[in-house]
């Protein structure tokens, strides 16, 4: 499918885009390009390929679950601006 200069305005209008002329033919060129390429791929015959949800295979990406000392509690207090009874004191946010 070829798309000309007028199609590539009406899309830029429609984008609120301002392009110059050769924006405009470069745009035009590279629509077509895509387009043309689009219906390449819908010619290949896929009815003997099973739908999938991903091409890649499965696989856990979370760490394994293990016990680790936490921060202690004075270093996690020691840059705040204010502390009180070993826990964070911020100012109140409602009435």
């Amino acid at each position: 499918m070829k798309i000309d200069r007028q199609t590539v305005e009406h899309i830029a209008e429609l984008a609120k885009l301002e392009l110059t002329d050769e924006e405009i033919d470069l745009y035009a060129g590279q629509l077509s390009d895509i387009l043309a390429y689009a219906e390449r791929l819908q010619a290949i015959n896929t009815d003997d390929i099973p739908p999938m949800a991903s091409v890649l295979p499965l696989r856990n990406v979370l760490r394994p679950d293990a016990i680790q000392p936490s921060l202690p509690r004075d270093k996690a207090l020691a840059n705040t601006a204010d502390a009180a009874d070993g826990q964070f004191r911020v100012e109140a946010v409602l009435d």
